[in-house]
């Protein structure tokens, strides 16, 4: 099944920003089930997440949305992603489900990574996005 280019945009903004609103309110939730006086410290880690992630996402997205440029106007859904990135997004998905079923990880980590990571999902999600309205 063959599908215009800027379908496979709205696609990767999905799968980008999909997950990114799921794991910020979790994020959020957890930092509000913590007691006040062990937020301060989670907040200079949530920033680290946030600016390791910016940097990270930055240059993926940017190589993603090249590749979707370059691609044929219309073509297959499978080529959203190169194998790596659909490898990756697996990965990712089955991490996460992994760390969900952990008895023992802590509040404090859902709390300070999902706040960093979530967020840094939902603005990966922005650019493909905006690739569309061009």
């Amino acid at each position: 099944m063959l599908v215009k280019r800027e379908f496979l945009y709205l696609i990767a903004a999905l799968i980008w920003g999909i997950p990114g609103a799921i794991i910020t309110t979790k994020g959020i939730m957890a930092y509000g089930a913590l007691p006040l006086h062990k937020q301060w410290w989670l907040i200079g880690i949530t920033a680290c997440v946030v600016v390791f992630f910016f940097f990270v996402f930055r240059r993926i997205v940017k190589q993603y949305c090249a590749r979707i440029a370059e691609l044929p106007e219309r073509t297959t859904l499978w080529q959203t992603f190169p194998l790596r990135g659909w490898l990756l997004i697996v990965f990712m998905i089955g991490l996460g489900t992994a760390i969900k079923y952990i008895p023992t990880t802590p509040l404090q980590f859902t709390a300070s990574f999902y706040s960093g990571l979530g967020p840094m999902l939902l603005l990966a999600a922005t650019k493909f996005i905006r690739m569309v309205a061009k």
